[in-house]
């Protein structure tokens, strides 16, 4: 009796909760993959050629996406489409280089105002459309926008000439854009 007066606090203990285990270290949050990759019009700088293809074809106004390379090197290409997004109607030129079938540069052009005054019209509802898009840009010079994301970023530039108006939209990856090097001989120097 002397034995299992001893050994009952012990069993009783022994099916009792087993005592709680301490709380974990709140998770902390996981760090961002990459900075925020820009997009204008669904066009990313450093965007694959298959992805560029399918979405300048969606958006292809009547026109066909015309592709060449290089003709010394298959690891360069260009292409070229005209392009009316529905969102809006905005219609544009749209313009990719490739590089090992990655955009180094994307470029969207559009004119107005040759015989008519909707040349400064153009450039202001540019320059709304892209500031509703990323924000106030982070440089501004005459004639130029810039908004950075790393080695990546994005330049509205617009000329004039009387009436008339030219805007480009350029999205560049200078990752992407540094490979040209392997492809690109140096110009021989010239002797003095």
């Amino acid at each position: 009796m002397g034995l299992l007066a001893l050994l009952l606090p012990v069993v009783a203990r022994s099916q009792a909760a087993p005592p709680k285990a301490p709380l974990p270290p709140p998770a902390l949050p996981a760090p961002p993959a990459h900075p925020a990759l820009p997009s204008y019009r669904g066009f990313t700088p450093g965007l694959s050629y298959r992805a560029f293809v399918n979405r300048a074809n969606a958006l292809a106004d009547h026109d066909v996406l015309a592709c060449r390379t290089s003709p010394r090197t298959a690891q360069l290409m260009e292409c070229g489409v005209v392009i009316r997004d529905p969102a809006d109607g905005a219609r544009f030129y749209l313009g990719g280089h490739f590089v090992e079938q990655r955009a180094d540069i994307i470029a969207l052009y559009d004119s107005a105002g040759f015989h008519d005054k909707r040349g400064p019209e153009l450039v202001a509802r540019t320059q709304r459309d892209v500031t509703r898009v990323f924000g106030r840009p982070r440089r501004a010079h005459a004639g130029m926008w810039e908004w950075s994301y790393g080695r990546k970023f994005v330049r509205l530039s617009w000329r004039s000439r009387g009436p008339a108006r030219w805007v480009s939209i350029t999205l560049t990856d200078k990752d992407v854009l540094d490979r040209n090097s392997r492809y690109v001989k140096p110009a021989a120097r010239r002797k003095p």
